[in-house]
């Protein structure tokens, strides 16, 4: 399994839309078959968003990846106006688990 954060800053003017927006990305995620999502907003940064979600393989990550950042998705594409700096300033990383106890 790969863990998958995404992290970008919303417009102050438009983060309600961009919350409402997310409700659809959020049942696309799941439609495509992202699991254990999750989302965060920034206790300490007012307009910074993570989203965390687990997908099978790296290839589902590219192409998940794709996907979330093209402005010709339906779904993904919603969310665009609202991030400062649009697709471009969207960070994403994917991360596989670490076992803890096999280096303690």
């Amino acid at each position: 399994m790969i863990t998958v954060f995404m992290e970008y800053k919303v417009n102050p003017d438009t983060y309600q839309s961009y919350e409402r927006a997310m409700s659809s990305v959020i049942h696309e995620l799941k439609k495509s078959g992202a699991a254990d999502i999750q989302w965060y907003k920034a206790a300490d940064q007012q307009t910074l968003y993570v989203e965390c979600f687990q997908l099978l393989d790296m290839a589902a990550y590219e192409s998940m990846k794709s996907k979330r950042t093209s402005p010709d998705h339906p779904v993904y594409s919603m969310i665009q106006p609202f991030i400062t700096g649009g697709f471009e300033k969207i960070h994403c990383w994917a991360f596989e688990k670490m076992n803890a106890k096999e280096v303690l």
